[in-house]
C-alpha cells in the first residue's frame, strides 16, 4: 500500500485525534486496540462461502485445528506473515522532481538500505558507479528478522548502531536510540538472537487470518506426454537412459504423469485410498473467514526513553506507525487461489482491563497520517542515530563477506533456540 500527501491540507492532527490517542496512552488506558474484519474470496457466492488455499507446511500439509465441538479451524494468514505484508507499507516507491517522497508513509521512518553485492560493469571486473553493473540491495523494512538480521550484523557501517540500540534496550530499557534506526522492529516485534544481547520485545501489532468451519477439499490432475507419439526406438532409448541415471521419466516430461497423491505419504491404507495422502486442492470456507488485529497498548507503554520526555515521544512515535500498520488495506492476494477482498463492515473496540469491551471510532486516514507525521519529527532529526558522513545520514550500508563467516563461527546460543521455534 502506497499512500500519497494530502495537498492543501492542515499537517497538524486535531485536538480531538490527540487527545483521543493520550488517553490511550495514558496509565489507565486500555489494555488493547482490536480490529475484526471480515473477509470474502473473490469467487464467493451470494452466501459469502468459497473455496481458498492455505499455506501448506511441511508433514501436515494445511495447519487445520479441530475445536471440541468439531468446527474445523484453518490457519490462512499467520501472525509472522502477516507482519511481513505489513511492514513494507512504509517503505519507499520512489521520489517525484522535488524529492518529495511517492508514498507518504515512507517518510515516517529511515530507508535504511544493506547492498549485498555489486555485479561488474559490462567494461571489465572493476565495480564502479555508473559502469553499468546491477547493484543487489535490500531494504532493513523487507529482512525476515529486521535490524537483527544477520545481514545487519554483518554490515560493519551498520552493526555497531544496532548493537548500541539494543544494549540499551537491554540495559537501560530506552528504545529511543532503536527507534531512530529501525522504528518497526518496534512495532512488529524483534529477537537480538544473534547479537550479544539476547533482547527480544513483542510485537505492538499483531494480526492473524482464520477461516472457520471448513472442510477440505482435494485436487488431481493428469500430465500428458509425447510419449504415445514417439517411435518404439525413442521410447526404448529413453528408458535405457532414464534407467542408467537412476530417474523418472515423468518427472523430466516424457512420460505421463498423474497428480493425485503427496508423495510424503502412504497412498494407500489397508488396501484402501488414504485420503490424508491425496493432492490437497483447497478449502471450502463455510464459516467467516476473518482477520483479527490488535495493538498491544500495555507493551507500548512499557516502551521508554531516557527521560520521561522522550518516553512521551517514542509511545507517540510508536502508536503513530502502529495505527498506521493496523488501519493499512493490504492487498489480500495471498497465494495463489487465495484472493480475498474485504466485507467492509470493520470493527474497532477498546479492551478495558476489566468488563466488555467497547466499540470506538478510529479518526479518518488523514488524522492517523498527520498524528504520525507529528510524532516523527523529534526522531527525523536522529535518522539514522550516529551514523553519518559529511554532516548527511548514512541509509546505505555494504553486506560484508568476512563478517558473515565470523557470524558463522561464533557459538550463539539464542539464535540456536530460534531455529529450533
Amino acid at each position: 500500500m502506497t499512500l500519497k500527501a494530502a495537498e492543501n491540507t492542515d499537517p497538524s492532527p486535531s485536538q480531538e485525534t490527540t487527545k483521543l490517542f493520550d488517553s490511550w496512552l495514558a496509565a489507565d488506558g486500555p489494555v488493547a486496540l482490536r480490529l475484526r474484519q471480515k473477509l470474502l474470496p473473490v469467487e464467493a457466492d451470494e452466501s459469502g462461502r468459497g473455496v481458498i488455499f492455505p499455506p501448506t507446511y511441511a508433514d501436515i500439509g494445511y495447519n487445520i485445528d479441530t475445536l471440541a465441538d468439531g468446527t474445523r479451524v484453518a490457519m490462512i494468514d499467520t501472525v509472522g506473515s502477516q507482519a511481513n505484508r505489513l511492514e513494507p507499507i512504509f517503505k519507499s516507491t520512489g521520489k517525484d522532481a522535488e524529492g518529495n517522497e511517492l508514498n507518504a508513509l515512507a517518510s515516517l521512518v529511515p530507508q535504511v538500505e544493506i547492498i549485498l553485492h555489486q555485479a561488474a560493469g559490462k567494461k571489465g571486473n572493476k565495480k564502479q558507479e555508473g559502469g553499468g553493473g546491477h547493484i543487489e540491495k535490500r531494504s532493513l523494512l523487507d529482512l525476515a528478522h529486521r535490524s537483527a538480521d544477520a545481514v545487519v550484523l554483518a554490515s560493519p557501517t551498520l552493526k555497531g548502531a544496532v548493537e548500541d540500540a539494543f544494549m540499551a534496550l537491554r540495559n537501560c530499557g530506552n528504545a529511543a536510540l532503536l527507534a531512530a534506526i529501525a522504528p518497526t522492529s518496534l512495532v512488529f516485534g524483534v529477537w537480538d538472537s544473534r547479537g550479544g544481547t539476547g533482547e527480544k520485545r513483542p510485537r505492538l501489532v499483531r494480526s492473524i487470518i482464520r477461516a472457520w468451519d471448513v472442510e477440505v477439499l482435494h485436487s488431481a490432475a493428469q500430465f500428458n506426454s509425447v510419449w504415445k507419439a514417439l517411435s518404439e526406438e525413442q521410447q526404448q532409448e529413453l528408458e535405457k537412459e532414464a534407467k542408467a541415471r537412476k530417474i523418472k521419466l515423468s518427472v523430466k516430461g516424457f512420460k505421463d504423469a498423474p497428480a493425485t497423491f503427496r508423495t510424503d505419504k502412504n497412498q494407500f491404507v489397508n488396501g484402501a485410498p488414504n485420503p490424508e495422502a491425496r493432492v490437497l486442492g483447497g478449502v471450502l470456507a463455510k464459516g467467516v473467514i476473518e482477520r483479527d488485529v490488535t495493538i498491544n497498548l500495555v507493551a507500548l507503554r512499557g516502551i521508554r526513553g531516557k527521560d520521561a520526555d522522550e518516553t512521551t515521544e517514542v509511545q507517540k512515535y510508536l502508536l503513530g506507525l502502529a495505527l498506521l500498520a493496523a488501519t493499512a488495506d493490504l492487498e489480500l492476494f495471498l497465494r495463489e487461489v487465495c484472493l480475498l477482498r474485504y466485507a467492509n463492515d470493520d470493527t474497532w473496540t477498546e479492551v478495558p482491563r476489566r468488563g466488555e469491551p467497547d466499540k470506538v471510532t478510529l479518526p479518518k486516514q488523514d488524522q492517523l497520517v498527520a498524528y504520525a507525521m507529528a510524532a516523527a519529527l523529534p526522531f527525523k532529526a536522529k535518522w539514522p542515530d550516529g551514523l553519518k558522513k559529511d554532516d548527511k545520514p548514512v541509509l546505505e550500508h555494504e553486506f560484508n563477506l568476512a563478517e558473515a563467516k565470523k557470524l558463522l563461527a561464533k557459538k550463539d546460543d539464542n539464535a540456536q533456540a530460534e531455529a529450533q521455534e
